[in-house]
Order: C-alpha cells, then structure tokens, then sequence
C-alpha cells in the first residue's frame, strides 16, 4: 500500500457510515442518524494507523541517507583508487598529470552522482511527506465534519425529546 492508503480507506468508510445513516424525523436529509460505536471503532483505526504511516515515512527517510552515505564511501574508495593507481604509474609526468585529471574526473563524476541521489532522496522523501500531510489534512476536515453531524444529531435528538407529545 501507498503511504496513506490505509489512512484514505478509514477515511472513506467513516464518509460512507454517515452518507448511508438513517434520516433522522425532521431532520430534513441533514441530520443523520449514526451507530456511534461505529464511528468510534473507525476513528480508533485511524489513530491506530498514524504511527505506521509516520513510521513509514522515517524509515524511507533512515533508507535513503544510508544510501547517501554508501554513496559517498563509494565515491571516496573510487577517488582514493584512483590517486593510488596515479602514483602507482607515475614516472612520467604527462602520464602522472593524465593519472592526476582522470582521478579529478572520477573524483567529480562521483561528486555529481552524490549531490543527484541527494536530490533524489530528499525530492522522494518531500513527496511522502508532502502526501501525509494531505492525508492529515483530508482526515482533520472529515473529523470535523463527523464531529459537527454528531454535535447536530446530538442538539435534534434532546430538541426532539424535549418536545411534549
């Protein structure tokens, strides 16, 4: 599952809990009668599945800067091969001076693949990121809405029973 996946799918059977709730008398459509249990459990599920998604989202982060730091050792073992193979065939000084740009070339290709799977990492990791923080945003405006239809078939129903028959 896609961070957030689990989150979306609570989200929407919490949406469809209200939708398919019985109209309550006079409520016209709005006010909605709901098996609050329900909501609850579903409400549980979702906080029971933040800390996962967060979770998530740390180790992909953790993931990525081993990657990062493989990367750089690598590069380093490549850079230090190479200035040892420079002195190994040095004797010449052209061939030393071609040893010494060649070891500069590695040096910078390896730089370049670091900074661009830096990029990658950190671009990869705002995505996931950025995605959770939609999800929280989404899950925030479904729990307030949730909440005020509650609050409002909580107000009809002590409206209703006040009212003498």
């Amino acid at each position: 599952m896609q961070p957030g996946e689990e989150i979306e799918s609570l989200i929407d059977e919490l949406e469809q809990v209200v939708t398919e709730a019985k109209s309550s008398f006079g409520g016209g459509g709005q006010r909605k009668i709901v098996d609050a249990q329900q909501i609850f459990d579903i409400l549980d599920d979702i906080r029971d599945v933040f800390p996962q998604e967060f979770q998530e989202a740390r180790r992909v982060l953790k993931e990525e800067n081993e990657t990062l730091d493989r990367a750089q050792k690598q590069a380093d073992a490549i850079i230090a091969d190479a200035q040892q193979q420079a002195m190994v065939i040095a004797g010449d000084q052209e061939v030393v001076r071609l040893a010494a740009q060649q070891a500069e070339n590695i040096r910078d290709q390896a730089q370049q693949y670091e900074r661009d799977t830096r990029y990658n990492a950190e671009e990869y990791a705002d995505t996931v990121l950025a995605h959770l923080e939609e999800n929280l945003k989404s899950l925030t405006g479904t729990v307030t809405r949730v909440r005020q239809t509650l609050n409002e078939n909580s107000g009809a129903n002590n409206n209703t029973q006040n009212v003498p028959w």
